[in-house]
Parts: C-alpha cells; structure tokens; sequence
C-alpha cells in the first residue's frame, strides 16, 4: 500500500536525490531540470514553505510531487512562477492518481499551471493547455537555420536585415555567455522596466525570486544560472537568464535594450542564440509554454502542458473542488475577464507570501490595467 512523507528539499537524502534523477532520465517528457531535485534544492534554499512529497510503496520509492504548502493544504507548484514546467515525477509503473497523491500528501488540492503529466494522472482536470516550444539541436546550426529560411524565407531575410542593420549602424554582433554581475544587473533592469510599463505582474520583486536568481547566477557546475549577452559594439543589445543543465537551457528572462527597439533585437539573439548553441555546450534550448505567436516561429512543438486543480478526497478536497468550479463557471460568463483576474490573482498568490506583499501587488494589479490595455491594443 503506497504511502508519502513530506519533507524540506534540503532534507532529501542522496538515495532520494539519486531515486529522483533515475526516475525523471527514464521519462522523456521530465527533462527539462524545472522537474530535477536540483531545482528544488536550489528553492529550498530560499522557501521555508518548499516541501517535497515522497512516494513509497515499502522500500521502493514510487515519485515526488515538488510543491509549496500554503495555507487550507493548497498545493503550488515549487518554484511558482518560475516552474513553467511542474508535476508528480513517478514512473509509469507507480499507479498513481493526482487525488490519491494529494490524499497520501495531506494536501487539499494542487493547482497547476504548467503540467506535465505523460502518466495521465490527472487526466480529466485541465480547465486550459499550452504548448511548450523547444530549439532541439539535432543538427548542425546552419542545418537548422536553413530549415527556418525554407520554411520561412521573407521572415528570414528581415531577420538577416535586421541583424545586418545593427551591425552596421551601431557595431559588429556577437553573443556570448558571461558572468558579468553588470551585464546581468543590466538585463534584469530592463526585464523590470519591461513588466512596469506593460502592467505585468513583476515576479523579480520579491526577495526570495531575487536571492534565487541571484545564487544561481553565481553558480558554477550542476544546475547553475546562464546569462547570455548579445552585443553590437560595445552595447549590450539583448540579453537571456535561465538556468542550464546537462545541455538544456532553459531562459526566464528576455530582455532587450528599449534604446535599439527599431532593430527587434530579440528576435536576431535567437537567430545568433541557435548558431552559438554547440560552442555554449547546449543542445536544448527550451522556450517554454505560451507566446507561439513568435516561438513557433524558431522552434519545434513539444509536450502539451495542462492548467487546472486537483482535488483530494477529502472534506478539504471537496471545499477547494467547489471554489473552482464557482472560478470556472464565473469565467465562461465573464466572456474571459474573469479568468484573465484570476490569472493576476494567482501569479500574486504564488510570488508574493506575506499578507502586505499580496495587497500591495492586488493594489498594483488594479492600477495596472490601463497599461494591460494598451499593451494589448498595440499587439
């Protein structure tokens, strides 16, 4: 008969850190190192409130479910909003249901937003589903470029245009990985900036997103934060932050100089991203889910990730399976307002963890919308 412990990440044992990484080699679709202990170790590291569910049956160890316990014995996925990639990490073998794993876990539910689920755990409970976008270099880069101009030649040569332009007008274009805290400091400013101006929700301010980023930038070996720059001249013109492990790279931050905005900086680093991927020691660069209507244009579909609750089957179970179901039916009235607040309020909810830090972000979400607005008006 299964059962589970939950346990702080930095009280996982080798075995289990061992248990886990065999576990997520032999599934596919858990390679991205959002879903390694690695990543939850480096979590723990600045959330008290990380915990790790481990399942057994005897002595054999059947998965973890890496999550944040917050209050009622709602489950968050661990490292939320940065997990763009989360689930229960089992074998096909394990036999697990989402509601069994909550139950053995004491949880009342877990809501997901990035859900990798090969097993069919959760089936049946996505209430919304993305696509993540991976560059798999397969194949030399000017192979893989050359597919992008077939399938795409007019994109392509404004691309070629682009990149062209800025290395006449404002200097030669290089990318390079550094570990340069200016360069770094660099992007993150304009990231912040970025998110200000738009009226999106800034998951850079609150102290444990920073201190994470941070000791991950400053990280050498294993999973360790990769800060890549593109340069024209002496000017940083782009620039990515995410972390890399064992060939996979997976960014959180893209920025660009708003100062070169008539150059679409952004999309010339991809296309000098792609070509200096061997040199980087990389052969997945990993885009994540949502925003197809430029990845599409760089990278291949991969797995399907799900949005949406589970529930126990418990008394909690049946109260939190209630409140989203009343979400659910509010938002197919409200003709997608309504589930565009909730995604505000949950991205609050996950990023901000004192009562002071979520007023203040329900406070800046509200007066953000006029931005939202035009943001969205000049798409």
């Amino acid at each position: 008969m299964p059962d589970a412990v939950s346990i702080h990440p930095a009280a996982l044992s080798a075995a289990e850190i061992a248990a886990w990484k065999a576990i997520a080699a032999s599934v596919p679709a858990f390679g991205n190192p959002l879903l390694g202990p690695d990543f939850a170790l480096a979590v723990g590291a600045v959330r008290p409130d990380a915990r790790v569910a481990i399942y057994r049956d005897g002595d054999r160890i059947l998965g973890f479910l890496p999550h944040h316990r917050r209050p009622g014995g709602m489950a968050r996925p661990l490292g939320a909003p940065l997990s763009d990639y989360h689930g229960l990490i089992a074998g096909p073998e394990a036999g697990l249901t989402g509601a069994q794993a909550l139950t053995l876990a004491g949880l009342s539910a877990y809501r997901f937003t990035g859900l990798v689920d090969p097993h069919g755990a959760f089936a049946g409970l996505s209430t919304g589903e993305s696509t993540g976008y991976a560059i798999n270099l397969t194949q030399s880069p000017a192979d893989y470029l050359e597919a992008l101009r077939a399938a795409s030649a007019k994109r392509f040569k404004n691309w070629r245009r682009l990149e062209s332009k800025l290395d006449r007008e404002v200097g030669p274009v290089r990318i390079e990985a550094s570990d340069d805290p200016a360069a770094y400091a660099q992007i993150m400013a304009w990231k912040r900036e970025q998110l200000t101006r738009t009226g999106v929700a800034d998951f850079l301010r609150p102290d444990w997103t920073r201190q994470l980023l941070d000791g991950l930038a400053a990280a050498r070996g294993g999973l360790r934060g990769l800060t890549l720059i593109m340069w024209a001249g002496d000017t940083i013109a782009a620039g990515h932050f995410g972390i890399a492990a064992d060939g996979w790279y997976h960014p959180w931050v893209a920025s660009t100089n708003p100062e070169l905005g008539e150059y679409s900086p952004g999309q010339t680093f991809l296309m000098k991203a792609i070509a200096a991927m061997p040199a980087l020691g990389l052969t997945t660069y990993d885009l994540g889910p949502s925003h197809d209507h430029y990845k599409r244009h760089y990278a291949s579909p991969g797995q399907t990730v799900q949005e949406g609750t589970a529930t126990a089957a418990t008394p909690g179970g049946v109260l939190a399976g209630g409140r989203e179901r009343v979400w659910t039916m509010a938002g197919a009235r409200g003709e997608g307002m309504v589930a565009s607040l909730r995604r505000r309020l949950d991205a609050i909810a996950v990023t901000e963890l004192s009562t002071a830090g979520r007023v203040r972000g329900f406070v800046d979400a509200v007066a953000a919308q006029p931005r939202r607005r035009l943001a969205a008006a000049g798409d």
